[in-house]
């Protein structure tokens, strides 16, 4: 089962290490910071793109949860009153770098895209490149979802990436079933649309390829192959992690722009004990908390 939905059918889980960590207990605090935090950290990464200011956004919304502990009295899910706390932060949140230096629609980020000059490869050359042409797929899908609105890149990371259905996705921005639905049809919608008129991996008719962009961009930037972004062997993929049922996928208009997008990189490997560390000494919570 899809591991952001089973969150929601063992709240009695959370409940018990929250009752544990706000009487002073450090390894249920712990247990619940690591359970939550890739799922927190993946929506960050996906909403700001750059993975050190995701890092910074996770340990902000990680400090506001976890002061915030005692106020939970339980009339939502721990994980409703959780995600809550995530989307309104990421919505209230300074814009960070790459925002601001994309803030751009689709037409623009179209312009960007022709911009960058065409290089044929050969067969071998492509096979050679693989892990480059793949890192820009990533990245350019990445801009992608800058070009939406920040409320529309939580409705579709929530309903698409993560597969929240339109139940738990009201329920976590506070609106209704059927505006949860009419906003994630937007937003798939304008993906679809951008990518069906522009990418050549939905719409055959399109000369935008990947591999016949790659070398310009990783020699002249913003790409670099030794620090990649996204195509990481030790990452997992929305769809090996997160998919609950990718045949829904086959039924949709969408299905190739949906399949693309649910490849993109999940980061399950990121130092959950580091995370904890600098939480558990912030001013906030060390002023909170008396931990044994």
């Amino acid at each position: 089962m899809n591991p952001f939905l089973k969150e929601y059918a063992t709240d009695q889980d959370d409940q018990l290490l929250i009752a544990k960590a706000t009487t002073g207990d450090r390894a249920a605090l712990e247990a619940l910071v690591k359970k939550h935090q890739p799922f927190i950290y993946n929506i960050a990464w996906k909403m700001v793109q750059m993975p050190d200011d995701a890092q910074d956004i996770t340990q902000e919304v990680l400090v506001k949860v976890v002061t915030n502990l005692s106020k939970f009295r339980g009339e939502s899910s721990f994980r409703t009153w959780l995600y809550r706390i995530v989307t309104n932060h990421f919505l209230q949140m300074k814009r960070h770098k790459r925002e601001t230096f994309v803030d751009e629609s689709f037409d623009v980020f179209s312009e960007r895209l022709q911009s960058i000059p065409d290089h044929e490869l050969t067969e071998m050359e492509q096979e050679e490149l693989r892990v480059e042409i793949r890192e820009m797929n990533l990245a350019c899908m990445s801009g992608m979802l800058l070009c939406l609105t920040r409320e529309q890149r939580l409705v579709y990371i929530l309903g698409e990436l993560f597969g929240a259905d339109h139940k738990i996705g009201a329920e976590i921005l506070d609106i209704t079933k059927v505006n949860f639905r009419v906003r994630l049809s937007r937003a798939r919608k304008d993906l679809w649309s951008f990518m069906n008129n522009q990418c050549g991996l939905v719409n055959k008719a399109n000369p935008c390829r990947c591999h016949k962009k790659v070398k310009v961009a990783f020699t002249n930037g913003p790409l670099d192959s030794k620090n990649l972004l996204f195509n990481r062997k030790e990452y997992s993929n929305f769809q090996a992690y997160i998919a609950h049922d990718a045949e829904e996928a086959l039924s949709m208009v969408e299905e190739k722009a949906r399949e693309l997008h649910q490849g993109f990189t999940f980061n399950n490997e990121s130092d959950k004990k580091e995370f904890f560390d600098e939480l558990i000494n912030s001013e906030k919570v060390v002023s909170l908390f008396n931990l044994n």
